[in-house]
């Protein structure tokens, strides 16, 4: 999946995880976040850390780190 930011109305955030170093860590990760209500977009990028979600409204922030965690990793916070 691809972050869209020409979604109206919708909102991006970037967040910072540790411990991913490969495709299937990306794919664990985007799954997680994929689950939290209104998210329509995951891009999880391996190499930076960084992980890019498209939502109808902002998220809680504990909700994303309960599915970073879910998936095995640690959200360092917003990028």
């Amino acid at each position: 999946m691809t972050a869209q930011t020409d979604i109206p109305g919708s909102v991006t955030a970037v967040y910072q995880v540790s411990g991913m170093s490969c495709g299937h860590c990306e794919g664990s990760v985007s799954s997680e976040i994929s689950e939290i209500a209104g998210v329509s977009s995951v891009k999880a990028v391996a190499s930076t850390g960084e992980v890019t979600v498209v939502s109808a409204a902002p998220l809680d922030e504990e909700a994303v780190r309960a599915a970073v965690d879910e998936a095995g990793f640690e959200l360092v916070g917003k990028a």
